[in-house]
């Protein structure tokens, strides 16, 4: 059972929804950007991104500027789902919310030689997005069921990749930044090899961007760049597959020019 409380955001359009989700309660924060002009007849697209305290404002902001008529994209609600420390990053969280189950010895040890917090908790994240936070954004705006985002970086961009892999359905459009395609010695890949296997089958038409910043770790970027590659044979059934390498960009500074890529990606129409 599930419990939601709403309060006012300190930003024009925005508001704060603190979510008491799935059987354990946890506490998520969504944080909403209302569109600014009426919906188009399909409804409104959605843009959902993960470590929603670190990405909702500059992405928020973006859509607000990109948006705008006559010449901009169709308006979208923005959704940034969040915690309640409010950090951009809270690696006790993300790190279980993200990742697939793995064990611990497939890790690469942490930079400050800390244990890796409590992980492979996933599933349990997408049932709360399937079963709670989407049907929530859902009542509170007509939504286009045909152009519904999904973004996350890093850990965010692991769990983009799982979530296309083995919920097809739930998203139309998946965008990955700077995925960490090493979890748990490339566990993700054997997810990769299912889906090619099952996807021709589903009749579905899906989108994929891949993002990367070009000054990113040498394997970030090389795993990035293999994604591509082994998605192609997909092309004739429906996976349409996009990768931007950002020149002179790091794993952090990179944000924002996947993110400006990213509504591009989501709005644009076909």
């Amino acid at each position: 059972m599930s419990t939601n409380m709403k309060h006012a955001y300190p930003h024009a359009g925005c508001e704060e929804h603190i979510l008491f989700a799935g059987e354990s309660g946890l506490e998520y924060r969504i944080l909403v950007s209302s569109p600014g002009g009426e919906a188009p007849p399909e409804g409104y697209p959605v843009i959902y991104a993960v470590d929603g305290h670190a990405l909702f404002h500059t992405l928020a902001e973006s859509a607000r500027l990109q948006t705008r008529k006559p010449h901009g994209y169709d308006p979208a609600v923005i959704v940034g789902i969040g915690y309640p420390s409010g950090e951009p990053f809270d690696m006790v969280r993300r790190c279980n919310d993200f990742t697939i189950p793995v064990g611990v010895e497939t890790l690469p040890k942490r930079p400050d030689g800390s244990q890796w917090p409590e992980h492979g908790g996933a599933d349990r994240f997408l049932d709360v997005l399937e079963q709670e936070i989407m049907p929530l954004i859902g009542d509170m705006f007509p939504v286009d069921r045909n152009r519904q985002a999904l973004f996350g970086h890093s850990l965010g961009g692991l769990l983009v990749l799982h979530t296309l892999f083995t919920r097809p359905q739930l998203f139309t459009h998946y965008a990955a930044g700077s995925p960490s395609v090493w979890w748990g010695e490339y566990a993700v890949l054997e997810e990769l090899t299912h889906f090619t296997r099952m996807f021709p089958a589903l009749g579905l038409t899906r989108r994929l961007l891949i993002t990367i910043g070009a000054e990113e770790l040498e394997h970030m970027v090389a795993d990035a760049e293999l994604l591509p590659d082994k998605l192609a044979p997909l092309a004739s059934s429906g996976l349409a597959v996009a990768m931007a390498k950002f020149p002179e960009e790091g794993h952090v500074s990179v944000l924002p020019a996947a993110l400006s890529r990213l509504l591009r990606f989501a709005l644009e129409q076909p």
